[in-house]
């Protein structure tokens, strides 16, 4: 619907109504001219400004943290299915996974021109590395804490990204948050430590993984948001340009966190079946997340 409410504004310009308008007697003119519209119109869908346009229109805040919030919800329960009873004790190499096929996925579209444009170079090659080194010690690290932490431990850490935010952001750009917010966050870093201490399962080497893990993401979320609010970024063009330097930083990881004897491994149907629908929901989560920010 909205598709076709821009494309019907776009036919009635004054320039489009002198081109449909035409009356050549040269075929080829003429075209000419029809090929020169079906280009102004793909480059008008298809450019970051508009991309971004309509992902918002289609995705407002409510869809697009609902549909996180589930997705987020499932990976977790899927993640740990595939670590701790498929047997799958490899949660870097298992991240690499989920980006090669999110990497896959993308380059499909892309290969269908629906893949949105990147917008006007605005980003440096610098701030597009430093994100893919950022998100790739967020995500490997948040499933190394998976594997060695409780569920419920690794939801609280999850939550203590949050007061991390607002902390990278006051002291970064100087952001301030209303009184009222401050003891909100107070309270929440209260109940995260009470419910760390008091966790069952607590591991000395699997906080010290989910304390590493809580930093990079904070920054991963904070870099991100700016890059997609300031610079025109659409969801899926900047995990595209991002996720072959997360890829590369992913394999440099996997000999010092993930143990040896990934090619023994029993690549079974079902074991290979559950990881790549972890993967899957991996790409959704990536791409969920960045829509909600």
């Amino acid at each position: 619907m909205l598709c076709s409410r821009e494309i019907l504004n776009f036919l009635i310009r004054k320039d489009v109504k002198k081109i449909l308008k035409r009356k050549d007697s040269d075929a080829g003119q003429r075209g000419k001219a029809l090929e020169d519209l079906r280009a102004s119109i793909f480059n008008k869908f298809r450019s970051s400004e508009s991309a971004k346009r309509q992902q918002q229109r289609i995705c407002g805040p409510v869809v697009a943290l609902t549909y996180n919030f589930m997705v987020a919800v499932g990976i977790i329960f899927m993640n740990k299915w595939v670590l701790k009873n498929v047997g799958f004790q490899f949660p870097v190499f298992l991240t690499f996974i989920h980006y090669a096929v999110s990497w896959a996925l993308m380059a499909i579209l892309n290969s269908f021109a629906l893949l949105p444009a990147s917008p006007p170079s605005k980003s440096t090659p610098l701030s597009l590395f430093t994100l893919g080194v950022v998100m790739s010690l967020s995500t490997g690290l948040a499933n190394v804490s998976l594997k060695y932490n409780s569920v419920g431990f690794y939801q609280m850490a999850k939550i203590a990204v949050t007061p991390s935010i607002v902390l990278a952001e006051f002291i970064w750009y100087k952001k301030k948050v209303t009184f009222s917010k401050v003891v909100a966050l107070t309270v929440v870093s209260i109940g995260v430590a009470i419910a760390t201490v008091t966790d069952l399962q607590f591991s000395l080497f699997g906080a010290c993984v989910a304390v590493a893990w809580i930093i990079p993401s904070a920054v991963n979320k904070i870099l991100w948001s700016n890059m997609q609010q300031q610079e025109n970024w659409t969801a899926l063009s900047l995990m595209w340009k991002t996720t072959p330097i997360t890829l590369l930083f992913l394999v440099s990881m996997i000999p010092f966190l993930d143990p040896p004897g990934v090619l023994a491994f029993h690549w079974s149907f079902n074991n290979t079946s559950a990881i790549l629908v972890s993967a899957f929901l991996g790409f959704l989560l990536q791409w969920s997340g960045a829509l909600a920010l």
